[in-house]
């Protein structure tokens, strides 16, 4: 069995039709957002994590996984 190879183009138009699927018009001004400002993931957790202790995230997130 052969695997299908996705390239690169294919894979950014999937990602472009989720997103406006998802956010609709939103979507663009999602993407330039994330393309003209570089984000700190690390900056932005500890300032959403505040505060909390690992078993406070882990309790709150317990509460939104599927059964």
């Amino acid at each position: 069995m052969k695997t299908k190879t996705v390239d690169d183009t294919e894979i950014k138009l999937k990602g472009i039709e989720a997103l406006n699927k998802t956010l609709g018009p939103t979507a663009l001004r999602f993407l330039t957002l994330l393309h003209h400002k570089p984000t700190d993931y690390v900056k932005i957790s500890r300032r959403l994590y505040a505060g909390q202790t690992v078993e406070d995230i882990f309790e709150r997130a317990k509460k939104h996984w599927k059964k």
